[in-house]
């Protein structure tokens, strides 16, 4: 097909089908291919080429007063026969045609629009890409088209095969698809896109293929069953296909015979609107497939102009009307005269050439689901615009030789392909046209759905869209309420090697086995994932533990000897009571204080010693409670005054006892000067001051402080007092021992004195009591660990201090209030008298 213009653009279609190459023989001429198979949309496509140009020149705004003009070639699906067309275009040798202006031959052209197939593509761009002859495709997909280097005049308006493969990855993660088959052409196409497919899955990790399949060409029985029977006993329920309509066609018999349902079918787009697949048949395994398909567009005023095509009825009118001859007798099957032998006689009927298109059904005219014929669309357009600007152009402002610009009469294609570079317009159906600096278009693919309706027919229904947005990455749109879903649950399938690792769980490989298939191992303790399919668990910050679940991190159970749980009360109130008996006590003592047995017994003393004990009592509340800075640095030192001023009560008191009996004797009198009351204060206070400076240098050198002791449980927190100084507590309970000792050794040799209440015993008992509750104490503080450290000190110092109060005041308050027929002086000192 030709139209004469100013500027001439080429084109390559698929107008037939095949081709039948003639024997060739040395002796004759060589004979041209006959092409066969009339191809309805691959013609309509080119007359959407045709009537884009007839819009161009009728635009006065685009191109005023150039007229374009078109020479449009039928490769016939043959690579040679498009090379031979490419080669004819842009050379201007061909056989010699005569047009109307009786010109001979046709002129080269400025840019092709073409071709339909990535190989012929690839193999055309090659050598054109030698002279920088721009060529615009509309259906060639090949990522490898994207080299600069290799192709650098080459452009096109579809999405390359590395978008659509980016596209399908992107509906496998909406879906939470990771475990998928792949299946592909043998050719450019189907390589490329499995390549391109494998890289960006694994650098995504999206996913991972379950197998990999080229489908072979031609017939191949026993590589078709081998390639479904892998299908079938794969667990993978997706299965993408980057393959022609062809090959889909024989593995569908296949899959058909082995009855292999339950799948989900990605279709490329290659063969996402083949009608030949949604048949009755093929329905049940093929419903509800998901497609990538070309971008639907619409053109304005293009079935009028189809509808203005009419057949050459003298066979003398423009070059191309043969092809107008072939669509009618295609369409309403007849025959122009004169029709082939035999033809009549069948029941065949002669063409007339006043048939009327619109009375019969042909998808020549359906124009609502324009897919390549849009992209025709627009790179005759990009063509034109790329044209327009480099005609607009202002003298000194365009990079060619000498600043220049292009002239009408001397264009050259080199100068096209730089201003295609530079080309961005909006189509009247609102898509935006520019190429990147791979001569790749914005890409945009609508997302189709196969619908199987109630009454058996089939409906391909758009869904959603996928497109890259200008400095943004790529944005997929999913309507999934309108998607059918061809399983009985209606719902998407699962696809997975393993399932999905739930948070508290961590992934761990299977060896020699994809990334996708994995265990799920629990995190240990202290550890947590919060996501699912977490690579690795982490650690719970130190004050936090993990949960049962392990998904999150909880604050650690806080462990201290507390008021509110039953060891604390109880350790409270022995406390408390043994503070308030101490008080009755001397509240007996100081009521009966002229009574002979308080007398007897030194009652300063005694009373300093209550009052003591009372001391000793309430320091044990200091180790209950949650540990403070204070309450660590006053527990010790409490204990220790305490019950230095307790025991140093009860050594003087020995003393005294022991000096007594020495002054009853003949020159003993003496004795008693050395314990006076003076002395006998004196000697306590030193004492104790002695305790209360080995507190203070302790606390000042190295003062206990509160400490969160995470060793004795990882889930808890202890809250426990460290001593500081390992020195200065045991100097503390070495000088509380050492008075202890002195007191025993000293009650010992006053143990027979003759008294009738000898409290020196009383004195023995008690203090090895208290001797034996410290002695074991030691051991069982040392090896108990956190709050039972304190519980066992507190119980040591309520335990020597209820020795010591009842074993020296018992007695004691027995006689005065039970039997006070006995507290008399003659009742205490009778036995001695006697004897």
């Amino acid at each position: 097909m030709h139209k004469d213009g100013d500027v001439i653009l080429g084109g390559l279609f698929e107008i037939h089908f095949f081709a039948v190459f003639p024997d060739l023989s040395f002796t004759s001429e060589p004979k041209q291919p006959v092409c066969q198979g009339f191809d309805v949309l691959g013609f309509r496509q080119a007359q959407t080429m045709d009537f884009a140009i007839h819009e161009i020149n009728r635009n006065s705004n685009l191109l005023p007063n150039v007229t374009l003009g078109y020479s449009l070639y039928d490769n016939c699906i043959q690579l040679g026969i498009g090379f031979r067309a490419a080669l004819a275009l842009v050379s201007g040798q061909e056989e010699q045609v005569d047009l109307p202006e009786t010109c001979v031959g046709t002129p080269p052209v400025l840019g092709i629009v073409g071709d339909s197939s990535s190989t012929r593509c690839i193999a055309i761009s090659s050598v054109l890409g030698l002279y920088r002859v721009p060529m615009v495709s509309y259906f060639a997909t090949c990522s490898c088209l994207s080299d600069r280097q290799k192709f650098p005049s080459f452009f096109r308006t579809i999405p390359s095969d590395a978008f659509q493969v980016r596209a399908v990855i992107q509906i496998l993660k909406r879906f939470g698809w990771t475990w998928a088959g792949l299946l592909i052409s043998d050719d450019d196409y189907g390589l490329h896109a499995a390549r391109s497919f494998q890289s960006d899955l694994s650098q995504s990790g999206a996913g991972c293929l379950a197998y990999l399949e080229i489908l072979p060409w031609g017939e191949d029985p026993a590589e078709l069953r081998r390639i479904v029977d892998v299908m079938k006993k794969s667990t993978a329920r997706v299965v993408t296909a980057f393959a022609h309509e062809s090959h889909m066609i024989d593995l569908m018999e296949e899959v058909v015979r082995q009855n292999v349902t339950g799948l989900q079918w990605i279709a490329s787009e290659a063969w996402t609107s083949a009608a030949v697949l949604q048949t009755p048949r093929l329905m049940p395994y093929l419903g509800g497939t998901l497609g990538i398909a070309i971008r639907r567009g619409e053109i304005p005023g293009l079935r009028e102009f189809l509808l203005q095509i009419r057949p050459d009825l003298y066979h003398n009118s423009t070059y191309g009307n043969n092809l107008v001859n072939q669509f009618w007798e295609h369409t309403f099957e007849c025959r122009f005269s004169p029709p082939p032998a035999g033809w009549l006689e069948a029941g065949g009927a002669l063409c007339t050439g006043q048939e009327d298109l619109e009375k019969v059904e042909t998808e020549f005219l359906d124009i609502s689901d324009l897919r390549p014929e849009y992209n025709v669309y627009k790179a005759v357009y990009s063509l034109a615009y790329a044209l327009h600007d480099m005609l607009q152009c202002e003298p000194g402002r365009r990079p060619f030789s000498n600043h220049s610009c292009g002239r009408l009469q001397r264009l050259e294609p080199w100068q096209l392909v730089h201003c295609l570079q530079k080309v961005n317009f909006t189509t009247s159906f609102g898509d935006q046209i520019s190429f990147d600096e791979n001569g790749d278009a914005l890409p945009i693919y609508d997302i189709m759905n196969w619908l199987w309706l109630p009454d058996g027919r089939t409906k391909v229904q758009t869904v959603g869209e996928v497109k890259k947005l200008p400095f943004k990455g790529e944005e997929l749109t999913l309507d999934e309420d309108k998607i059918f879903w061809n399983f009985e649950s209606k719902e998407p399938p699962q696809s997975v090697c393993s399932e999905s690792c739930p948070p508290g769980t961590r992934i761990a490989r299977k060896k020699g086995e994809p990334l996708c298939c994995f265990d799920c191992i629990p995190c240990s303790e202290g550890k947590i994932s919060n996501e699912t399919d977490s690579m690795e668990c982490t650690s719970c910050p130190e004050d936090f533990w993990s949960s049962p679940q392990r998904d999150h991190c909880v604050p650690k159970k806080i462990e201290f000897l507390s008021y509110h749980e039953p060891l604390g009360i109880c350790l409270t109130t022995t406390s408390l009571l043994g503070t308030f008996i101490c008080a009755v006590v001397l509240g007996i003592f100081i009521y009966h204080r002229s009574t002979p047995i308080v007398r007897a017994n030194n009652s300063e003393l005694s009373f300093q010693l209550l009052v003591s004990l009372k001391l000793c009592f309430l320091c044990s509340l200091l180790f209950i409670g949650r540990p403070r800075q204070w309450t660590c640095q006053l527990r010790h030192a409490a204990f220790g005054i305490s019950f230095v001023l307790c025991v140093s009560c009860i050594l003087v008191k020995t003393m005294v006892v022991l000096a007594v009996f020495k002054a009853s004797k003949p020159g003993g009198g003496a004795s008693l000067k050395w314990f006076g009351v003076v002395q006998q204060r004196g000697t306590v206070l030193v004492l104790t001051c002695v305790q209360a400076a080995i507190c203070t240098t302790w606390i000042v050198s190295a003062s206990p402080v509160p400490h969160k002791n995470t060793h004795y449980h990882n889930d808890k927190i202890v809250y426990e007092c460290v001593v500081g100084s390992t020195v200065g507590f045991a100097m503390l309970l070495g000088y509380i021992g050492l008075l202890a000792i002195l007191s025993v050794l000293i009650a010992f040799l006053a143990r027979n004195l003759p008294d009738n209440f000898n409290e020196a015993k009383l004195i023995t008992f008690s203090m090895l009591i208290f001797c034996a509750v410290w002695v074991a104490f030691v051991p069982a503080y040392i090896s108990s660990p956190g709050k039972y450290a304190d519980v066992v000190e507190v119980f040591a110092i309520l335990a020597s201090s209820f020795g010591l109060l009842v074993a020296l005041f018992g007695p004691k308050c027995y006689i005065i209030l039970m039997k006070p027929e006995k507290n008399t002086k003659r009742a205490i000192m009778g036995r001695g008298i006697k004897s």
